[in-house]
């Protein structure tokens, strides 16, 4: 008799906890899935020249915080009233950082659809095509974070994790051709400084992507990633002469 009032009890928690554990999950599926479509749509607003899609995109941005203030309740609501441990404890901690980062990439998202919004007063400047490279590519690793974050493969986190470096390339090899675009045609300044920033931003949220991909290595291993990973950004340090 004794046993069965024990047991009964110890099934009720676990099923409480893993319910509020998916309610937890569920929260940053949507986020990751929103995100990447704000990545999207940021960057065919910025080609088209579309400033219906970009006051869209900067209208879903109000979504995401939305969202990740109700993150931040259940991991409350989890910590206070489940008190998990080990393995658990690690998964709901995560699941906290990396709705952090997926609200910065919907912030910056709606960064570049900020600036394409600024660009529909300037010349049209073909190099603007030259960002959707970028965006598809980072778009593709928050995608490819976001099937880890239900798989827990940590070979396929630190796959994701490496391509960083091919972002941070692009956006180097795209810095470089604005300012010398720039050189050559004064009148394109304005448009090509805003195109600039909005590249930044695209590589930042190559960072961002990459900081979710540590967070599920930690998640299954339970330690954090002791080697830098590697950077191609040599933007701060580059000179381009005139010809």
């Amino acid at each position: 008799m004794d046993e069965n009032v024990n047991v009964v009890p110890t099934r009720h928690i676990v099923t409480a906890f893993d319910e509020q554990l998916d309610i937890l999950h569920d929260l940053v599926r949507e986020m990751g899935r929103l995100a990447g479509e704000q990545i999207t749509d940021a960057v065919c607003a910025m080609i088209d020249r579309d400033a219906d899609l970009a006051g869209r995109v900067m209208a879903r941005d109000m979504q995401l915080d939305t969202l990740e203030q109700k993150v931040e309740a259940q991991v409350v609501r989890l910590l206070v009233l489940r008190h998990p441990k080990a393995n658990d404890l690690r998964v709901v901690i995560a699941g906290l950082r990396i709705a952090n980062n997926l609200e910065r990439i919907g912030d910056f998202a709606a960064n570049v659809a900020k600036r394409s919004m600024t660009l529909q007063s300037q010349p049209e400047v073909a190099l603007a095509r030259s960002m959707m490279p970028i965006g598809r590519a980072v778009a593709d690793m928050l995608a490819d974070v976001m099937k880890v974050y239900d798989s827990d493969d940590a070979g396929a986190a630190m796959a994701v994790r490496e391509r960083d470096a091919d972002i941070d390339r692009a956006y180097t090899a795209l810095f470089r051709e604005l300012l010398t675009y720039m050189m050559e045609s004064p009148a394109r300044i304005t448009a090509c400084t805003h195109l600039l920033f909005a590249a930044k931003n695209l590589e930042r949220i190559g960072d961002h992507a990459t900081n979710i991909a540590e967070t599920l290595c930690f998640r299954v291993s339970g330690h954090m990633l002791d080697d830098a990973r590697a950077k191609g950004d040599d933007t701060a340090t580059m000179t381009v002469m005139p010809t």
